[in-house]
């Protein structure tokens, strides 16, 4: 393979474009205090108003709800709402660093929400108070976010839990999407939307180098809830566990590593792929895994250079590479590309081939909220994933565009339209709709808070970037 050459400039430049955004964060977010607020969405004619909105009025609405539940999802904003839940435990690539530490991506997730799904999300970090310093703070359990999620149900129509770490992870969402007394979608966005997004870009990939799903052989760097859950659901989609080989810390894990084993009733998952992949028996380093990979999906350590340049130059021809750490990426994408990679994504908005949980929560959200579902399965997530690469597809691949970015508008409505059909095919959604009504439904909500967004700016209500 030949690899490209960039001068020292083009490195500079390259990367005071990914630092940019650093100093853009601390001088903007104290400057708005934030990144969302409560705006009512009655109107308020005069303070006669107030006699219905509020009491009292409003007493006859609780009866109402009070005969029958279900009618908190059509008298209240319940059916649109969404509690984005973390306990700060595994932020970003960051690690732990704490709930109040956590809290601006937790709003960041909220604002995504709403303008790119039309959904209202609130940014609850939860935890125990930090004494004098953060080695004093004492962590929630398991068990504990999981009453916190319980008690919250009757307000929500679904929870996005966030930046929690494993396998603490793994036992809230499992318990709570298994608990029958849980009848709103539980979704962990590390785990499933990470998956769905990585999904969408291996099909959109794949088809672009020509390559089968069931034929391609993928190297995974990470076992933790982003890769696990990953592996499923391209298991889902077409590509044989056999067919992948996953590594963590210590190498690449086997269904014979003592570690494993003796910690199997910890992280049943890591137990699960260790007997289901790597089918030919590999051992060693990460650099083993990638030789002759088609795919190398990266969900490790946010910093430079965990993912060697000679690890992909051995993958096969015409590779794919996605780093997905953030905000440093495990390899910068022109050392990929000098390496070999013939297509290459990062998590980043400012790189090419953004493979980034942006464009998929907000509209696998949206799709679920509008057929009222239950749940959301894996097979709900492939058809995210395929809708993504679909209009990808459409639109022409090239090898910097195998995966549709934020600023497709089509993308968010046509992507929750096909979760939801998935949905009512499934027999998990109470409300049935065709779907050309279902497009018609949630495009008219994602343009609404784009619009409302938008007057606002457009009349001052937001103040203008400084």
């Amino acid at each position: 393979m030949t690899e490209e050459k960039l001068t020292k400039e083009e490195i500079e430049k390259l990367l005071a474009k990914a630092n940019a955004p650093k100093a853009e964060a601390v001088k903007l977010h104290p400057y708005y205090l934030g990144k969302m607020q409560t705006v009512p969405k009655c109107s308020v004619w005069d303070f006669d108003a107030f006699a219905i909105w509020y009491t009292p009025g409003v007493a006859e609405a609780c009866r109402k709800i009070a005969e029958t539940p279900a009618k908190s999802f059509t008298m209240t904003n319940r059916a649109n709402t969404i509690a984005v839940v973390s306990d700060g435990t595994r932020v970003l690539g960051l690690g732990d660093i704490g709930p109040e530490a956590g809290q601006p991506v937790m709003e960041g997730k909220a604002l995504l929400f709403k303008y790119l799904g039309g959904v209202d999300a609130f940014a609850l970090s939860i935890g125990n108070h930090y004494g004098d310093s953060p080695d004093e703070a004492k962590r929630l359990t398991a068990e504990e976010i999981i009453k916190f999620v319980k008690l919250l149900q009757p307000s929500v129509g679904g929870i996005n839990l966030e930046d929690i770490s494993k396998p603490k992870c793994y036992t809230v969402l499992e318990t709570l999407r298994n608990d029958p007394e849980i009848t709103i979608p539980v979704w962990h966005d590390d785990a499933q939307g990470t998956a769905s997004v990585v999904t969408a870009g291996v099909i959109g990939a794949a088809h672009h180098v020509g390559k089968e799903l069931d034929q391609l052989k993928i190297a995974l760097l990470g076992v933790g809830a982003a890769n696990t859950r990953t592996a499923y659901v391209l298991e889902a989609a077409g590509v044989p566990l056999k067919n992948m080989i996953m590594a963590d810390s210590k190498g690449i894990i086997t269904n014979d590593r003592p570690d494993i084993i003796e910690q199997k009733d910890y992280d049943t998952f890591k137990y699960d792929l260790a007997q289901k992949t790597n089918e030919e028996g590999r051992s060693g380093d990460f650099g083993v895994a990638t030789e002759g990979a088609d795919v190398m999906i990266s969900a490790s350590k946010s910093a430079e250079d965990v993912v060697k340049k000679d690890w992909i130059s051995h993958m096969a021809s015409d590779s794919i590479v996605f780093a997905c750490a953030n905000p440093i990426p495990e390899i910068w994408p022109w050392d990929a590309k000098a390496a070999g990679a013939r297509v290459i994504g990062t998590g980043r908005s400012d790189f090419d081939n953004q493979i980034n949980n942006s464009l998929g929560f907000p509209a696998i959200f949206r799709g679920t909220l509008d057929v009222n579902a239950t749940t959301i399965t894996d097979e709900m997530c492939v058809a995210a994933a395929q809708a993504m690469a679909d209009i990808a597809i459409k639109n022409g691949t090239t090898d910097k565009y195998i995966i549709p970015s934020m600023d497709e508008w089509e993308l968010f409505p046509y992507e929750a339209t096909k979760v939801g059909m998935k949905a009512i095919e499934q027999g998990v959604a109470r409300v049935i709709m065709e779907e050309e009504e279902l497009l018609k439904v949630t495009s008219e909500k994602i343009k609404y808070a784009r619009d409302l967004t938008k007057s606002m700016m457009d009349t001052g209500f937001i103040k203008p970037k400084i």
